[in-house]
Formats: C-alpha cells, structure tokens, sequence
C-alpha cells in the first residue's frame, strides 16, 4: 500500500520543500500559527476548569485541558506550516522568503 500522499494529491501552489525537516517546519509558523495555538491552549484551559467544577478538581482539570489545547494548537499549526512549505496551502509568503535564500 503506498502511504505518500503526494502520490495522490498534487499540490496546487509551489513547493517549497517537499519534505521540511521539523526545525524548518516550526520555523516557518507564522503569527497566524501561533494566534491559533494560542487561541486552542486557551479555550481548551477554560474547558478543563469549567470541567472540574463539579468534583472540585479545577486546578488539575485546567492543567490537563491545558496540555491536551498545547498539544492540539501545536499539531494544527505544524500541519498548517508543513502544508504551505510541501504547496498544499497557499504560501505566497514562503515562496518570495526561500526564493531570496
């Protein structure tokens, strides 16, 4: 079974590099990348300490809401990042900062 998707889907913008290493990945997140990471942790540590009010357990409710939002925000963001560099989404950005490199 082939696993590569790119032999599937073929990217709609240019490709930057068509399989960023993880330095290059998370170097290439953009305010928006974060502004959702952000976002994700903080609606996620609301969930778990509203989730904890009940069994009076809001302290390690938040922490692991907030855990569960860090990890989530980060892998959106990632695959947002990843996604422009490999030309899945649009990466106007990406292509004039590595046409100069």
């Amino acid at each position: 079974m082939n696993t590569d998707i790119t032999a599937s889907v073929k990217p709609e913008y240019p490709v930057v590099d068509r399989n960023p290493p993880f330095t290059k990945t998370v170097a290439n997140f953009n305010t928006l990348d974060y502004l959702r990471l952000f976002t994700i942790t903080g609606i996620s540590v609301t969930v778990g300490y509203l989730s904890g009010i009940k069994p009076n357990i809001r302290g390690p409710s938040m922490v692991t809401g907030g855990l569960i939002g860090v990890m989530g925000g980060f892998m959106y963001a990632y695959q947002n990042s990843a996604g422009r560099l490999m030309g899945f989404f649009p990466n106007d950005g990406e292509v004039e900062r590595y046409k100069k490199a």
